[in-house]
């Protein structure tokens, strides 16, 4: 299965300037073993369940939770029963 996820999340009340905090997020998915993109607006991670993207953004509020009073979060998903590698294949299917 393949599951691709799209998501921002950041303190509401650090200011305009969230990229501190937004590091230890990135730092968090880089560390894992799904293939990953960061974007200018957000994270695309794939993975092979639904349970597995949701547990990276669980992991990524409670990078958060110590550090701020108020969390956002978006998220969109894209689950694609019985196929692997659909960030390759989205991208690759735009661009031919």
């Amino acid at each position: 299965m393949s599951v691709i996820v799209e998501f921002a999340i950041f303190p509401t009340d650090k200011g305009a300037h969230v990229s501190q905090y937004v590091k230890k997020v990135v730092e968090m998915i880089d560390s894992l073993p799904y293939q990953s993109e960061l974007t200018p607006m957000g994270t695309v991670v794939e993975c092979d369940t639904m349970d597995e993207c949701l547990g990276i953004i669980s992991k990524a509020n409670a990078i958060l939770e110590p550090v701020s009073e108020r969390i956002y979060c978006t998220a969109k998903f894209d689950n694609k029963p019985g196929q692997t590698k659909q960030m390759e294949h989205k991208i690759a299917a735009v661009r031919s």
